[in-house]
Formats: structure tokens, sequence, C-alpha cells
């Protein structure tokens, strides 16, 4: 049988007999949906006042908790915001193929990106901290650090609802990134430096590229994964637009299923840990003496942590035996700020390693750390976590395997002590991304399935680019990278829709494209407005 050609796969217009994406959700659905929501935020409160009852929390005055109230919802709201306008994307093949009905799709995809969100590494996470001002981050519990917080949270929903208002599929990590770049900026600038000097750059190209390539993967592989069907599958069937409400051949349609399952999943991984990472600075800002160290961590450990610090302390002596600053903080945070190398530098982080190293020891374990003291032993321990990966990035310090072995060490047990995510936070987040899903999905959704192509998306394409969706955003998860499954998912369906020959349409792609390129103006120069403003408000 000969291949079936390219443009004969369907060049008529988008039929009218597409997908019911009119139809009401029944009471049952609401009243589940809002029941849900109830006890996430029951959950919430009910694990916020467990640990701090744990600790034996006195409360003098309510305003720390309320600033935590206000946070908490706003970093929930932008998780949610992000579910009904990135995960949209995750079941518009499975339902312009109907594969499966619309509101099932929509359900199925929050379920998965529940999941994910629950068993997510939280790499991501800690990458989008690294990229906030070192500055701000150990002065997180202070009016700078809320109005931080605040700043680029609301920047990020306020692009984000006016973007899923107007149909377009822009990225939530775009406007993330976009809105800690302006907080770092105009940090700097208030400051009277140099714009530039507000945002660790090496980090942020790091992230640029993932958020830049992604899309161009997208659209190449899907394109590319299409093209082989063609020649590997002969059903001419694969490459037709549906005749009204029939579903795909049992196969394909496996596979839409299990891709759409996949791409949410990964969603879920991937953007649930932006939410939990800023949550997490959140936690350490207002109530340092439960969340700035990891207090699971078992008394041995701490032991084992206060002896590769001295070891570690002491290799760096013998690197470079010059006099310790009275004082190691300013050095290490002015490296941090400025990569400068001083002197200084390598005295400064061994004196600050040995003073880690017998704070922990004094105390016999993270979970004995008094409360007045948490914060400050999580600031050093942060502060030369950044320094050590910094000088290693850098390749600052002649020193042998051994002392750079010890080093890596060092980091990874500080790491350990400082990275980490509570289970209830997962949870919070968990449910804020899945309950998002099942609201104002269908603006998005319509923009993927019928505006982006001149013709009706086809099982194959479907198939095609949610495949490569799924690949592409699990693999950025095991790095560590931030992308964008909006990106990435409609820069497939575009590559899938010139594979098969029906062509773009070029209104929306102008409009997607614009949306790319304002979002990170746009974010930076909101949030960096917003982050001015507060500081003067608070």
């Amino acid at each position: 049988m000969a291949t079936p050609s390219l443009t004969a796969a369907s060049n008529a217009p988008i039929s009218n007999a597409g997908p019911q994406l009119d139809k009401k959700p029944g009471v049952l659905t609401a009243v589940v949906f809002f029941a849900v929501l109830a006890m996430g935020l029951l959950f919430t409160a009910y694990s916020l006042t467990h640990d701090m009852h744990e600790l034996g929390t006195t409360v003098t005055t309510w305003t720390p908790f309320l600033l935590l109230g206000v946070a908490l919802l706003i970093a929930l709201g932008f998780e949610f915001v992000n579910g009904f306008h990135d995960t949209a994307n995750a079941v518009a093949t499975v339902i312009y193929t109907n594969s499966l009905p619309a509101h099932f799709a929509v359900v199925w995809s929050g379920l998965f990106n529940f999941l994910g969100v629950l068993l997510s590494s939280g790499a991501v996470a800690f990458g989008i901290i690294a990229l906030l001002p070192v500055e701000l981050i150990l002065q997180v519990g202070s009016s700078a650090g809320f109005s931080m917080i605040f700043a680029l949270l609301i920047a990020a929903i306020l692009w984000n609802l006016g973007t899923w208002w107007l149909g377009l599929p822009a990225s939530s990590s775009h406007t993330l990134i976009g809105s800690i770049i302006g907080v770092g900026v105009a940090n700097a600038l208030m400051h009277g430096r140099d714009g530039t000097s507000g945002i660790d750059w090496a980090q942020a190209t790091k992230v640029g590229y993932a958020l830049l390539l992604s899309p161009l993967i997208g659209f190449a592989f899907a394109a590319l994964l299409l093209l082989a069907l063609r020649i590997f599958v002969k059903n001419r069937a694969l490459y037709k637009a549906p005749k009204g409400n029939t579903p795909p051949p049992w196969w394909i349609r496996g596979m839409l299923i299990l891709t759409c399952t996949g791409v949410s999943f990964a969603h879920g991984s991937n953007d649930g840990q932006k939410g939990m990472g800023l949550i997490m600075l959140i936690l350490v800002g207002t109530l340092p003496m439960a969340y700035a160290l990891n207090r699971t961590m078992p008394a041995d450990q701490a032991l084992q942590f206060a002896a590769v610090a001295e070891v570690t302390q002491q290799a760096l002596v013998k690197s470079a035996p010059l006099p310790a600053p009275a004082d190691p903080r300013p050095v290490l945070s002015e490296y941090v700020r400025s990569k400068e190398v001083t002197p200084q530098l390598i005295p400064a982080l061994a004196a600050l390693a040995g003073n880690i190293g017998n704070e922990v020891k004094g105390y016999g374990s993270l979970s004995k750390v008094p409360a007045q003291a948490m914060g400050n032993v999580r600031n050093d321990m942060y502060l030369t976590s950044e320094t050590i990966r910094l000088m290693d990035k850098n390749k600052v310090g002649d020193f042998d395997a051994d002392t750079s072995g010890k080093l890596q060490l060092f980091k990874q047990q500080i790491d350990n002590a400082t990275r980490f995510i509570p289970l209830w936070v997962k949870i919070a987040v968990a449910i804020a991304l899945g309950l998002g899903t099942m609201v104002g999905w269908k603006r998005i959704v319509v923009t993927v399935g019928e505006k982006i192509g001149k013709t009706h998306l086809t099982y194959a394409q479907g198939a095609s680019a949610e495949t490569v969706a799924m690949l592409t955003i699990g693999a950025a998860d095991m790095f560590g990278l931030p992308v964008s499954t909006t990106h990435v998912l409609s820069s497939g369906v575009a590559g899938t829709m010139v594979a098969n020959g029906g062509g773009l349409q070029m209104k929306t792609i102008r409009n997607l494209l614009m949306a790319w390129v304002l979002t990170l103006p746009a974010a930076i120069i909101l949030s960096g407005s917003l982050y001015w403003l507060f500081t003067q408000l608070f």
C-alpha cells in the first residue's frame, strides 16, 4: 500500500462537529470539588498548627501568621491558576481526537497532576530559588522578603490570568522566571547597584536555554515522529480528522490516553515544584523554628555532619593558610553577589564551615537547635552551600581531589539539612494544581485544538505531539530544569500541522509568538514595580 499523501490528510476546514465542551458539570461534581478544596485548606491549617504546637510556640502577636496565611493563599493561588492555564494543553489532544470525553479528561489530568506533585523530587523547586537574590533569601522573614514573595507571585498570577482570558497558551514557567528577574533587578537598583547584579545570570541563562530550546524540540521532534508514523503505519484513518464522535483505533487511543497521563504527571512534577520552593521560603521566613532546618534528620547523621564540617575546615585552612576575617559572612555574601574572588574568600569559607560544625555539634541534633538560633544557622548553611556551588562552577581555588571531594560532601550534607519539603506542603500544592485543571480549561483547549492548524487535529498528530511533550518535560524534570508544558505541547501541535501538510493559522501563531516574546519583559516590569511598591508600603 502506498504511503498516504502529506496533503491528503485533511485540507478541509475544521469541522463544526467538534467535541462537547459546553456541558456543565453536575451538582455532585461541584460538591466534590469544593469538598476537596475545603479539605485541602483545613489540612494545611491543621499541619501548620500541629508543627507549631509540637515546638511549643507561644503566640504573642498574630501579625506573622496573618502574613503567612496571605502568602500561602497567594502561592497556592498561583498553582491553581497554573493548573487551568497550563494543563489544558495536556487534555486538548485526547479531547479533539475523541479519545476521552472532555470533562472526564480534565478530571483524569487533575488526578495525575496531583500524583506528579506528590512524587516530585524537589530539584526544580530549589533551582528556582537559586535565581533569587541571596541577600533577600537571607532576610526572607523581613519586610523586603515578604515584598519579594508577594511581588513575584502576584505579577505571575496577573500575567497568567491576562493571557488565559485572551485564550493564549503562554508559559507559567516563563512568567515566574521573569517575575523573579524583575524583583532581583529592582532590588539591585534600589540599593544603588547596577540592575544586572541582582540576579544569578548563569543560573538564569541555564533556565532560559531550557525554556528556549524546549519549544524547538517539541516542534521538530513531533513533526519527525509524525513522519515516522507515516512510513511505518499505513492506516489512512490515523492521518484524517475524526468523523463525528468516532474514537481512534484502540491502540492509538491507548497511546493518546497514556501520553495525556504522562504529560499531566510530568506537568505536576515539574510545575508543582515552583510553588513548593516559594512556599518553603515563606515558611522559613515566618516560622524558622519549624521549617528553617530539617528537624527529622537523625542525631547520628547530625554528628556525622559536624565531623564533615571539621575536616572540610581543616582542608580549606591547609589550602589557604591566611587569617580568617572576624566575621566571614560579609565576605561570602559579597562573593555570591558579585562573583569577585578576594584573598579572604577561602579563609572566610573555612571559618564559616567550622562555625556551622561547632553549632551542630554543640546542639547534638538539628531538632535541638533553639528557635532563636534556627534562622541564623540556616542562613549560614545556605550561604556556605551557595559559595561552594559557585566556587566549583567558576573553578575557584586550586584544590586537590581530596579537598574538592570534602567540599562537595559538606555541601551535600548542608543541602540535606536545608533543602527539604514537608509532605503537607506537597499535598497542599497537589490539591491546588489538581483542582486548577478542572476550572477554566476551555479557552486554552480551544486554542490548541482548533486555532493552531488550519485543519482538524488527527489521531496521529495528537499522539505525536503528546508523546514528545511527555518525554521532554519528564527529561527536564530529571535534570531539575523548569520547562513550559504550554510551549512544548503547542509547538508540538504546530510541528505536526506542518508535517501533515495542513498549514498553520498565522494569526494564532503570531499571537503565540507575541505572548512568548512579551511574557519575559512584561513579568520583569510588573514584578519589579510591585516590589518597589510593596517595599514602600511595608
